[in-house]
């Protein structure tokens, strides 16, 4: 059965001992909430904001408790650019674990990256592991319009890597752009707001 804490801030293992998922966890129950868990590092995937409270709170919270802290950047709204990904991969790999990835909700850009680590841990057979990331239950994956883009990346990513791991195929294939080429050719040009510009605002 799950905690209240777990319920509250959508808490799951991706990989059961390893990886896992949540929303930002606020008002002092960070440092409970990892410790009950065992996690040894956050991965943020709202990026470094010096300027949020709850940005300092989490670098505090986190290095109190002796547990490594990376910042990556996603953005639900936005198509990521392939250095936002190698970045989040880089980060599975230097993650001490169990790890912790985390964003605003736990619902979006948690999903994405949870699928992300599937594909990059296990390959392109877990394919429907990696989608089911983005069920609306447990997760509470429910996609506003500039959203819809996240679940059919995994889709073209497949498709165009042609068995190529996934992380070498972003390195030597991927781009943002081509990502927009494809989406607009198979009917989601609504699905995303636009190309990821830097400074833009996380949750934009």
């Amino acid at each position: 059965m799950r905690s209240p804490a777990e319920i509250l801030y959508n808490f799951h293992w991706i990989v059961p001992g390893e990886a896992a998922r949540s929303a930002q966890a606020y008002l002092g129950f960070l440092g409970p909430f990892l410790a009950a868990h065992g996690i040894r590092s956050v991965i943020n995937l709202r990026g470094a904001n010096e300027g949020f409270r709850w940005w300092r709170s989490e670098k505090r919270v986190t290095a109190a408790h002796g547990i490594a802290h990376f910042d990556t950047m996603l953005n639900s709204r936005r198509l990521p650019t392939g250095q936002m990904l190698l970045d989040l991969l880089a980060a599975f790999d230097a993650a001490p674990k169990p790890l912790l990835l985390k964003c605003s909700g736990g619902q979006d850009r948690s999903s994405f990256a949870g699928a992300l680590y599937i594909l990059h841990c296990k390959g392109w057979g877990a394919f429907a592991e990696a989608e089911n990331q983005f069920a609306r239950w447990p997760y509470l994956h429910r996609p506003k319009v500039q959203q819809r883009w996240l679940k059919p990346f995994l889709t073209f990513a497949r498709d165009d890597a042609k068995g190529m791991p996934i992380a070498q195929w972003i390195a030597r294939s991927y781009t943002d752009k081509r990502l927009k080429t494809w989406l607009e050719a198979n009917g989601l040009a609504d699905s995303f707001r636009g190309l990821y510009l830097p400074g833009t605002a996380p949750g934009a």
